[in-house]
């Protein structure tokens, strides 16, 4: 089941600059930061309320983000919705036809994580994530 949102994933160039505006202008803490080689990133995810903002620096121009920033620019990358059990919602997504960019759950910042085509949402890159405690 669909909980809430649990964040709302931004691309950028400089992690550092973008917390100099997030952290410390806005006063966002930090919840969690990491280098997530899989997925080429360097990422932080700072809390707002009961949902986060997670901000993504590529590790190369090669990487999705990396070819991301170079076609449209920082800003908007995908929208996360917060499920208790991932692998079950990715289970009914396929069965339903949804175009998966992940066919298998797999470790995220956010915890278990899988991403759907953005063509199967208007446009819209969509991950699901289940925190891990």
């Amino acid at each position: 089941m669909i909980e809430k949102i649990h964040h709302v994933g931004i691309a950028v160039r400089s992690l550092d600059e973008a917390l100099r505006f997030y952290r410390d202008v806005l006063g966002l803490p930090v919840h969690a930061s990491a280098t997530v080689e899989e997925q080429g990133v360097k990422a932080a995810l700072l809390t707002i309320g009961r949902s986060e903002i997670e901000l993504l620096e590529p590790l190369g121009p090669e990487t999705p983000v990396g070819r991301f920033l170079e076609r449209r620019g920082e800003g908007l990358h995908h929208l996360c919705f917060q499920t208790d059990d991932v692998a079950r919602e990715l289970d009914g997504l396929k069965a339903k036809g949804v175009e998966l960019v992940d066919e298998q759950p797999r470790r995220g910042l956010a915890g278990l994580i899988c991403f759907l085509h953005p063509r199967a949402q208007r446009g819209v890159l969509t991950e699901l994530a289940q925190p891990v405690e």
